[in-house]
């Protein structure tokens, strides 16, 4: 091979590779923590895929919406809807970009090892509850929907003086493994990932709620199609059996 040849077949070749680079995208998400786990299985697949790479940052939701609206750079953000329309008005999403993608029921559990209450019906339910010395709420939304609940049945006066709620960006899993609370209730998926404590199963039927999880272009994206294409990729059949997994549902 001839000198010249080497040279061309160099360059065609360092061409490729910087055009790829320049066509490679870097997507800046600022997630809710309850799409943690997901998220971080999720992400890998997506960029086997397009090639393009995702940076994750993770906020408790009572601090997502302070920091959004403080201008944290993001190409996509994902959380709820009431947080969602909440952001539009402030300027801060683009209005009509959600997409929903995932649903999340929420759940019960103990400490590892310790006794599991009946929970099958709402009436078992309350009166587990009830029984507990403490009860793990958090601060998210599970937690919102959670003190609704209690009035719902009655017992909100009962269980205020034993109820323990999480710090922000903790998971009611943390208080319930160290001892802080006996019993508690959170997003299946968040309960599903916390070390020592066992499942116990979701709310009764007649109690249960789905709180769901959407994407939206931030109003200072930087990579607006390939944040585009993740949001488009969050909802694809490719992701349904992660999301099965981690005890969630397609939107």
């Amino acid at each position: 091979m001839t000198r010249i040849l080497k040279a061309a077949l160099a360059a065609v070749f360092g061409a490729a590779l910087m055009s790829g680079a320049a066509l490679a995208a870097e997507v800046t998400i600022v997630s809710s923590t309850a799409m943690t786990e997901f998220l971080e299985a999720a992400i890998p697949l997506f960029e086997q895929k397009t090639g393009n790479k995702v940076k994750a940052t993770f906020l408790s939701s009572a601090i997502l919406p302070g920091k959004v609206k403080e201008g944290v750079q993001a190409d996509l953000v994902v959380t709820t809807p009431p947080i969602y329309d909440d952001l539009v008005k402030a300027g801060k999403l683009v209005a009509g970009s959600r997409a929903d993608f995932i649903k999340s029921s929420a759940g019960v559990a103990v400490r590892a090892g310790a006794a599991k209450p009946d929970i099958s019906t709402p009436d078992a339910f309350k009166a587990a509850l009830l029984a507990a010395k403490s009860v793990g709420i958090s601060k998210g939304p599970s937690g919102q929907y959670m003190v609704t609940l209690l009035d719902r049945l009655g017992i909100a006066d009962a269980i205020k003086p034993k109820a323990v709620f999480t710090e922000a960006g903790q998971r009611v899993g943390t208080v319930i493994a160290n001892g802080q609370a006996e019993i508690g209730v959170q997003q299946i998926t968040e309960l599903l990932a916390s070390p020592g404590i066992d499942y116990i199963g979701p709310l009764p039927p007649a109690l249960q709620t789905s709180i769901v999880y959407t994407t939206a272009a931030s109003t200072n994206a930087k990579e607006k199609e390939a944040a585009a294409a993740f949001a488009k990729f969050l909802n694809s059949e490719a992701v349904v059996p992660i999301a099965k997994k981690m005890g969630l549902d397609p939107a």
